[in-house]
């Protein structure tokens, strides 16, 4: 893939996920004003539909993002160019989601308790109904996957990226007639079973969409599926070692985030008994939401574009690529990364005020701690995953399984911690132990990556972060007391929320872009450059 190739590929993909994440936000906005952003309520539904994400990473899409794209692009050697060994992977890997599938929807009374500390029984089978609902999504999401990767391995990288907004639009469909027809933000005893076959239902038929958009674009392509069953002779041994490592990693991950999952609902349980408004569960996922849109946005479709490339280069040998390839992913992602990272710590409480305008200030607060608290480690979080696509291109799936081990190891050891303080602090130091651990797992993931490929040349990334930091953080100095003054006085309201994002938030960019461009950093010039080249084309 050339430089010019991976540009449009990366932007392909970066405007599906800006429509898709804009689109996504409507819905997250909606159902925050449907079931709010704390409560019983909003615990419930959502503990029941992230269930369907868990356990199909846990069974088959970790492992499939790990295999697939290093076999498919090795398979082009093949005699036929790896149709029937992709048929084969196809067909092992929608079986196995398929069975999951069917057992963990069985158990859905046992997960919600396993990942839910609810003492309130309506809430109990509130979430329970929710998740007999949600978990089916687990095959669509496996199918979406499946097919998504079949397209990445060959170059049609648009499609994957963008059938996430169809899926946006079906559930914003479902939050409109719960909006304009019921009554919103009650309590467990408030939710009639037509409410719940209506979110529960739409938001199951926006993934069943999401999948099956994809066969377009494949047929088209001029792929066509064929089962084909058996192993023998295609050399998915390896592929099945790499798997290995990579189910451990995921299990690994999903027991960390069962005691996460407990600790948020037991505060959202104390909160609810004690009347008070705190960070729970719920709260935790809409901030997890506002923490991964910048690393859909720019760090994921860098590094999805780049992993075909490393995977090829690695096959053959071309180490010196490998290692050109990571100082790309993480030099240009840190161009928006670290501004908009001390950008969140500043302004991030009014932005999270105005996306989420339904909900009252003293609801949405909660979210914008916790958010604060993620984005602090956004840079280690994109690190990381790059760190793990070099491996994965290596078909090493072992190493991904140890860094996963020091990732919840920390992190759970914080989650345990956050059982002893107030409730209402209790999503803030998830948060923080999120960011602790990707920062030490990132941290021994180059001291892994320099052991394998040798030096990473990774000075003119350092000289990037350093001014990238210093340009941020004058920036922060001057925009920071100009919106605490704006501030001053005024109503806690939208329109101030409003101001302040525009305004503070208005001048922190533009100082930050300025400053980055005196200091030099060459990406932010090129952004630049074409300005400066008409604004001098018009004064002569």
């Amino acid at each position: 893939m050339t430089e010019s190739s991976l540009a449009r590929s990366s932007a392909v993909m970066a405007g599906g996920t800006v429509v898709s994440r804009a689109l996504g936000f409507v819905r997250a906005t909606m159902l925050a004003a449907v079931i709010g952003t704390t409560g019983l309520a909003a615990d419930a539904f959502d503990v029941a539909n992230t269930l369907p994400n868990l356990f199909f990473l846990l069974l088959a899409g970790g492992v499939l993002n790990a295999v697939l794209v290093p076999q498919i692009t090795k398979a082009a050697a093949h005699d036929d160019g790896g149709h029937e060994f992709v048929n084969r992977l196809l067909t092992i890997s929608i079986a196995l989601i398929a069975g999951g599938t069917v057992l963990v929807t069985a158990a859905a009374p046992l997960l919600v308790r396993a990942f839910a500390d609810f003492t309130d029984a309506r809430a109990v089978g509130l979430a329970t109904a929710f998740a007999f609902i949600c978990l089916p999504q687990m095959f669509f999401y496996g199918l979406y996957t499946v097919l998504g990767q079949v397209l990445n391995a060959r170059a049609q990288f648009g499609a994957y990226m963008w059938a996430p907004a169809l899926a946006n639009v079906v559930m914003i469909g479902g939050l409109l007639v719960l909006l304009t027809g019921f009554p919103t933000q009650v309590g467990p005893a408030g939710w009639t079973p037509a409410m719940v076959w209506i979110l529960g239902g739409t938001t199951t038929l926006g993934i069943v969409a999401q999948a099956l958009v994809l066969v377009v674009p494949l047929r088209r392509g001029g792929f066509r599926f064929t089962p084909v069953w058996g192993f023998r002779g295609t050399g998915l041994g390896s592929a099945s070692r790499v798997a290995l490592w990579t189910f451990a990693a995921l299990a690994v991950s999903q027991l960390g985030f069962v005691v996460t999952s407990r600790v948020l609902t037991r505060a959202t349980g104390l909160l609810d008994r004690s009347h008070q408004i705190g960070a729970g569960k719920a709260t935790y996922s809409n901030a997890f939401l506002l923490f991964m849109l910048p690393h859909s946005l720019i760090t994921l479709s860098l590094v999805t574009a780049l992993f075909t490339r490393m995977s090829t280069a690695a096959s053959a040998g071309r180490t010196a690529e490998v290692v050109a390839d990571l100082g790309r992913g993480l030099r240009l992602p840190a161009v928006l990364l670290v501004p908009g990272m001390v950008a969140a710590v500043l302004f991030g409480e009014p932005l999270v005020r105005l996306l989420f305008f339904g909900n009252s200030a003293a609801a949405t607060r909660p979210v914008a701690h916790v958010m604060i608290a993620m984005m602090v480690g956004i840079l280690p979080f994109g690190w990381l995953y790059l760190i793990q696509r070099v491996f994965y291109a290596y078909e090493d799936a072992r190493t991904p399984f140890l860094l996963q081990l020091v990732v919840t190891g920390i992190a759970t050891a914080v989650n345990l911690y956050a059982f002893t303080v107030d409730p209402r602090q209790a999503g803030v130091v998830v948060g923080i132990g999120q960011t602790l651990s990707n920062l030490v797992a990132a941290l021994v993931g180059f001291a892994l990556l320099r052991r394998r490929l040798g030096a990473l040349a990774l000075h003119p990334t350092v000289r990037l972060y350093a001014r990238l930091a210093v340009a941020s953080l004058v920036a922060g100095l001057v925009a920071w007391p100009l919106d605490r003054l704006l501030a001053a006085g005024l109503p806690d309201t939208h329109l101030t929320a409003l101001l302040e994002v525009v305004v503070g938030g208005g001048v922190f960019l533009v100082l930050a872009l300025v400053l980055s461009h005196l200091l030099r950093v060459e990406e932010v010039g090129q952004l630049f450059d074409p300005v400066l080249r008409r604004l001098r084309r018009r004064s002569s």
